[in-house]
């Protein structure tokens, strides 16, 4: 097997998931070395299988992409191929290297601070022409000489957005992958938990590339195009450029997904949006507590009363799949006023409800006030939240199960209609889902693989447990006829005997609607 001089190394979560980063290092740096490869594995490979497909490339220098959900296993690679093959020479990046370079120095002789193109070329071309590496020179470095020396990130050591080239001009390592497209860098907000916040400057990448690069994503029809924008909707003329430009050239096929602060959409905005295809955009609004203190305490600036009403506008169009987001753990947030918080929002019905907690990363404000807040987190990835000043580990493990509850039921979005008749007889639907979460671990459900079927007839003996009427069952099997059918015809006619009287429904799965997943249905006039 021949001999490669430098090879990047991602291991993603997911096979679906690829890692935008190490294809710029190596696209950047091979526009004038031509010496780097990568490869990506999963963090579900098998470890042997990882390290000698990595090994059995004989690389002269690897460069380890290292995030909160591979970091064990990139340090067991590390330290292996270190014992392994000494004469290999070792380099680290990424989030977690980044922000604890002495760990990694053990290892490697260099570790990047921040964002790496412009000194992984330099790099790169030095190990081609079989030079020193000026490190001493360069900005956003660690390394060891004998001691450690950090170089922080300067001015110096970031790019112009356009100087970086497109990603993606062979789509074969990306065949039934997710697409994930940059088209700004940093953030204008500073949320403590979040590592974005450490670059406060937005750079954009100009639109004529925007344009020219959406058009190649369209033209190869590709299913979805994540863009990974901080605040997608920072600068509202570059959004409706975007949005205006995807609506204008649709395909019918290709999604895009994005990331915005849903209180900085303006009013044509919000027009443009809800004038889009069903299904060409969704919509990730994190909101994260409705807490006052806690908003000040993190420093999210955004107007929840906005958001609301934004997000309830965009709901009436139902063509666009928004997710919502809320973390646990967050300072001054207790039980009852996290209660509140998911109370407040689950009004808004988003197709996702995500339910987070919040995971206290080296190198956020978070991090550094760890000891006021008397946060208690795991010490592996993903530093978790165990127990803070203001909530329990026993109130942290009940929200998990809570957790598990809506991913269970609300986001599978299978049981639309049934939850909401079943809210009815809560006093709120957060008391809904805790009893629910409750009922599963009762009846030994909590955590286990449950077809989809036995979903329907496990939240019928949850409801009426807990004193709904025979009118939930009617609704639960409305939601069942909407999402399934059990023979190959493509429709299905089903009567519905009503407290108000019956009606007969054909139910057409030819028709899935591309946001809500229902079938398409209409009643029968006799």
């Amino acid at each position: 097997m021949s001999k490669e001089q430098i090879l990047l190394i991602a291991l993603n979560a997911k096979y679906i998931h690829s890692n935008p980063a190490v294809y710029s290092l190596a696209a950047y740096a091979n526009a004038v070395s031509d010496n780097v490869s990568l490869v990506e594995f999963t963090i579900n490979d098998r470890y042997e299988d990882v390290l000698r497909g990595i090994l059995m490339r004989r690389p002269e220098v690897i460069g380890f992409s290292v995030y909160i959900w591979n970091v064990e296993f990139m340090k067991q690679l590390m330290e292996d191929i270190h014992r392994i093959a000494p004469s290999i020479r070792l380099m680290a990046g990424g989030p977690e290297a980044s922000n604890d370079p002495e760990t990694y120095l053990a290892w490697c002789e260099l570790v990047m601070l921040g964002e790496g193109e412009r000194n992984f070329r330099t790099i790169a071309a030095c190990i081609k022409d079989r030079a020193g590496i000026p490190m001493e020179k360069m900005e956003g470095v660690a390394y060891k000489d004998p001691e450690i020396v950090i170089h922080a990130p300067g001015p110096d050591s970031v790019l112009d957005m356009d100087q970086i080239p497109f990603l993606y001009n062979g789509l074969e390592p990306f065949e039934n992958r997710i697409i994930y497209y940059e088209s700004s860098r940093g953030c204008p907000f500073r949320c403590s938990y979040c590592l974005s916040s450490i670059e406060k400057k937005v750079r954009y990448r100009s639109m004529d590339h925007v344009r020219t690069e959406l058009q190649y994503f369209l033209d190869q029809k590709v299913k979805q195009v994540k863009f990974i924008d901080r605040t997608f909707n920072s600068s509202s003329k570059r959004a409706l450029e975007i949005w205006t430009y995807i609506k204008e050239h649709d395909n019918e096929v290709t999604n895009f997904h994005f990331e915005i602060g849903a209180d900085l959409l303006t009013e044509e905005e919000l027009q443009l949006l809800s004038s889009l295809r069903p299904g060409l955009v969704q919509l990730e609004i994190g909101i994260q507590s409705t807490h006052e203190p806690t908003m000040e305490a993190i420093h999210r600036t955004a107007d929840n009363s906005r958001i609301f009403n934004n997000v309830q506008q965009l709901r009436k169009a139902n063509n666009i799949n928004l997710h919502t987001d809320l973390i646990a753990g967050l300072p001054y947030e207790d039980y009852i006023h996290f209660q509140k918080s998911f109370n407040d929002i689950y009004p808004l019905y988003a197709d996702q409800l995500q339910l987070g907690f919040l995971k206290v990363l080296k190198g956020t404000d978070m991090y550094e006030w760890r000891d006021e807040y008397g946060l208690v987190y795991s010490s592996r990835q993903p530093y978790e939240i165990f127990a803070t000043k203001w909530i329990s580990y026993e109130e942290i493990a009940k929200l998990h199960r809570v957790c598990d509850a809506v991913e269970l039921f609300y986001n599978s979005r299978m049981f639309r209609r049934s939850l909401e008749y079943l809210e009815q007889f809560f006093d709120s639907p957060f008391a809904m889902y805790e009893a629910m979460a409750d009922y599963l671990d009762r009846h030994h459900l909590a955590g286990v693989g449950i077809p989809v079927k036995k979903k329907y007839d496990i939240l019928e003996a949850f409801g009426l447990e807990y004193g709904a009427d025979e009118q939930l069952s009617l609704w639960i099997h409305f939601d069942q006829m909407l999402h399934t059918h059990q023979s190959r015809r493509m429709t299905a006619r089903e009567v519905f005997p009503w407290p108000e009287g019956e009606k007969t429904y054909v139910f057409d799965y030819s028709k899935m609607h591309p946001v809500t997943g229902e079938a398409a249905y209409s009643e029968v006039k006799e």
